[in-house]
């Protein structure tokens, strides 16, 4: 699909998508409707088997538009429509059925942290922070998406003084997987990538679906869920590549099936 401020950029089964609406990649209806686009796009492509999702510039997203919000009221049901996009927008990421990387290089705040959050792995740079400002601008929201991330006490700072978690902060917290200078962000972000495209296709994908489906399970359900879908799994082609390759000790060559 044809986007203006939402880019992607294949190469080697890795799908880079960098958010790019200057200055601080602030949410519009036209950035969640791109963004909804990319990732349900991704999820179709048997070329691609992991994303890298980014920002443009000094900031991953700034969040919501404020200046848009300040401008006027909204028309009848303008707003009940601007919720439900974010809302898929956000889902799109969380439900592609390829694992998605956040390279987070700069400040991620309110739709932002909700963006980084619907990723499946963070990596971040030292100027790099996640915050909710929405109390200091007569607003609410991305509160449960921090909840995935944060534990319950700085969870509630976040949100209830609009405290920023810098980059350091985050990895020393184990909320992201590294926190390196910002001319090293991508390269980690690839080398995770890179990791990811190594496996088998088929496999990333009913693990991710597997991930979310258990994330608010009971240890019995979730449990048998995963077993239900190793079961599952090894019916394709490439689990029984895998166990072969693995038995006579070579490299495995997956077909995607």
């Amino acid at each position: 699909m044809e986007t203006e401020i939402i880019r992607c950029e294949i190469a080697d089964h890795i799908a880079v998508v960098t958010m790019d609406n200057p200055p601080v990649n602030a949410q519009d209806r036209r950035f969640h409707e791109e963004m909804m686009g990319v990732f349900d796009t991704l999820s179709d492509m048997d070329e691609v088997r992991v994303a890298v999702l980014t920002g443009a510039g000094k900031v991953f997203s700034a969040g919501a538009n404020i200046k848009d919000k300040a401008g006027g009221v909204p028309g009848p049901g303008d707003a009940w429509q601007h919720n439900r996009r974010a809302r898929e927008c956000f889902h799109a990421i969380v439900e592609c059925r390829k694992p998605v990387i956040a390279a987070i290089n700069g400040p991620a705040l309110g739709a932002g942290l909700a963006v980084a959050a619907s990723c499946d792995i963070l990596v971040a740079s030292e100027r790099a922070s996640l915050g909710l400002p929405e109390i200091d601008v007569g607003l609410m929201g991305g509160g449960r998406h921090a909840q995935r991330l944060f534990p319950h006490s700085l969870h509630r700072r976040v949100m209830l003084t609009g405290y920023r978690v810098p980059g350091p902060e985050l990895y020393r917290l184990g909320i992201v997987e590294a926190c390196v200078p910002p001319e090293e962000l991508m390269e980690a972000a690839m080398e995770l990538a890179r990791t990811i495209a190594a496996k088998r296709p088929v496999a990333s994908r009913i693990a991710k679906h597997a991930l979310n489906t258990i994330e608010e399970m009971s240890l019995r359900d979730g449990y048998r869920f995963e077993q239900n879908m190793t079961y599952e799994l090894s019916h394709y082609e490439d689990s029984k590549e895998a166990m072969l390759a693995f038995v006579e000790k070579r490299q495995p060559v997956f077909k995607g099936r």
